[in-house]
């Protein structure tokens, strides 16, 4: 059941088809995805990564890593005329998502999406509908924005999703250096081995979603915005609206969760950013 041409683009990163990408099937049954180039490019950071001892070790390694890379400790330099320059960092980006998913750092991170997985934005301040419109123009002025494209931010965001896959998908498993737990896991790490996590999210409507069809009265696939907020907790998720989703979400589509980095970023509790797509979802009405 493959997402229609007008969510979809014709290439992506990942080396799928982006219309099973978006599909119930891929969500359902999902593979390990890669962005091509990232890990190869990067080698030295996995090997970081292989000696860690554990999570605390993990998410020191991949901090030290970005620090260095892309020099995100330093000050900004000034420009020609003495002024500040902005030096773009995903941990600002994720702030700004946190603050208003519609803001400029949301519509970077959705065209960080489109450019890797393929898969269009519904929704960006309102319903985006066919291209052009005023809407996808306001879109598409906030997410090329220059404050935001320096210091090559969507290869941050590329490092951060392959980290974060390292860690779901237990690459830790036999490196060299690396501790276990009797479980199997790396220690401090939150999950269990497994291909979907359960999270929830809560609407007062479906204007950021489209109901595909009705499986039943509190079963539907909805398709998602393509990159979207869940939380792991079922109490968080009635705060926001009156209408709960309960979603399974494949461990390859998740970008980023509070577990990655030591301490807070996103402020939302157990706020969890996935990539989109027609999700099977199971509907609660408070």
């Amino acid at each position: 059941m493959a997402a229609p041409d007008s969510y979809r683009h014709a290439t992506n990163l990942v080396g799928l088809p982006t219309g099973l990408l978006a599909s119930p099937d891929y969500n359902d049954h999902p593979l390990r995805l890669s962005i091509h180039g990232t890990r190869e490019t990067n080698a030295a950071l996995f090997r970081m990564l292989g000696d860690a001892a554990g999570l605390a070790d993990a998410q020191a390694a991949f901090r030290a890593y970005m620090n260095a890379v892309f020099d995100l400790d330093a000050p900004n330099p000034p420009d020609r005329l003495g002024r500040k320059r902005h030096r773009s960092s995903y941990l600002k980006v994720l702030h700004g998502w946190g603050f208003d998913a519609n803001g400029p750092a949301g519509a970077v991170l959705k065209g960080w999406v489109e450019s890797r997985f393929g898969l269009a934005p519904l929704f960006h301040k309102a319903p985006l509908g066919p291209y052009p419109s005023p809407a996808w123009m306001t879109y598409v002025e906030e997410k090329m924005a220059a404050r935001y494209h320096t210091n090559a931010i969507a290869q941050q965001f590329d490092l951060l999703y392959e980290y974060g896959q390292w860690l779901f998908w237990g690459d830790w498993h036999g490196t060299a250096g690396t501790a276990r737990t009797a479980r199997g896991g790396l220690p401090g790490w939150p999950y269990p081995p497994c291909r979907h996590l359960t999270l929830y999210r809560g609407v007062n409507d479906f204007s950021e979603h489209q109901v595909v069809c009705w499986l039943g009265k509190r079963e539907a696939i909805a398709r998602h915005n393509n990159l979207v907020s869940f939380t792991d907790s079922r109490e968080t998720a009635d705060t926001f609206g009156d209408t709960l989703l309960e979603v399974a979400v494949p461990i390859s589509k998740i970008l980023f969760c509070n577990a990655l980095l030591d301490g807070p970023v996103l402020r939302g509790e157990g706020e969890y950013l996935a990539i989109g797509g027609d999700f099977r979802v199971r509907l609660a009405y408070l």
